[in-house]
């Protein structure tokens, strides 16, 4: 009974880092219409970024946070001026900017990849490991005892920054006159554009605060889970995130957070009762009968409201 409460905290844990690499999707899917397919490879620049800056460089853990964060949302403005703007002015249909960004993300995998071997890039990385983890005393260390239970302080970190974070973005949505710009443009942009609303400008911050979120997940994911590669974000995260924001409600920010966790939960459920090798079949055949049977969402609506 203790494992199995256990495991369905560690489920609580992943599914955290889930929702809050997938908010990302959703906000810009939400403003967009488009999918950034290059998501997964800024999360895996998140953790990265950080881990070189604590273990290469020596940067205290909080600054390189500061910094890997900041780079990751400047990495965003990069996505956004070179693989999504040029093809929004030219009208290119949706499938245009999915592979324009899946290209991008291979590129920056490759920068990693290129660093692991002393090229251009080794201040990234170190010895050409093929998986590295902060050093000991690096990251908290320390645990809280609830219930019988031992809950590590990174993965509650990530509990804690992503309630917090969705709770931010709904007010900042809802509240806020940049939040009704946003979505003044996700319902029609050519008629936000004639109302005076800069939509270039607030389209460019929404991609900066995607990515932001981005490598925040990553590098929460690295302290967490102790495994940084440049392959994090396309084998860890990058299907499963996809899947949550279906499971939650397309362009539903609470909805892709209700349906991280669940994913998560049901991900470690699986585990425990199945074994590894059907972990993730168990969670995509929860998805597949979720559009079966609500092909909406979670939380999502059929008239497809957007953030």
């Amino acid at each position: 009974m203790r494992s199995l409460s256990q495991q369905l905290l560690n489920g609580i844990f992943i599914g955290s880092v889930y929702a809050l690499f997938a908010l990302g999707y959703t906000l810009v899917f939400g403003v967009l219409d488009v999918l950034n397919l290059a998501h997964s490879a800024v999360f895996m620049l998140g953790a990265v970024s950080a881990y070189s800056l604590v273990a290469i460089h020596g940067v205290p853990l909080v600054p390189a946070a500061v910094i890997a964060i900041v780079g990751t949302g400047l990495v965003g403005l990069v996505i956004e001026l070179v693989a999504l703007r040029p093809l929004r002015r030219r009208r290119a249909p949706p499938s245009a900017a999915l592979i324009s960004t899946i290209g991008l993300g291979l590129i920056l995998v490759s920068v990693v990849e290129q660093s692991r071997g002393g090229g251009a890039f080794a201040w990234l990385w170190r010895d050409g490991a093929n998986s590295v983890r902060f050093p000991p005393g690096s990251v908290p260390e320390g645990s809280l005892r609830l219930l019988g239970l031992d809950i590590p302080a990174p993965k509650l970190v990530i509990v804690v920054v992503t309630v917090v974070l969705m709770g931010v973005l709904a007010v900042v949505l809802r509240r806020t006159r940049w939040g009704r710009a946003v979505r003044a443009v996700a319902e029609n942009p050519r008629a936000a554009e004639l109302l005076g609303i800069p939509v270039d400008r607030l389209v460019a911050g929404t991609v900066v605060v995607s990515s932001a979120l981005a490598g925040l997940a990553g590098l929460l994911f690295g302290m967490a889970i102790g495994d940084i590669s440049p392959y994090i974000g396309r084998d860890q995260v990058e299907l499963r995130g996809l899947a949550v924001i279906v499971l939650g409600g397309m362009g539903s920010i609470p909805g892709t957070v209700v349906a991280g966790f669940v994913l998560g939960l049901v991900e470690v459920v699986s585990l425990e009762a199945f074994g590894t090798n059907v972990r993730a079949g168990v969670a995509f055949a929860v998805l597949f009968a979720m559009l079966v049977l609500r092909p909406q969402g979670l939380l999502g609506s059929r008239t497809a409201d957007r953030v």
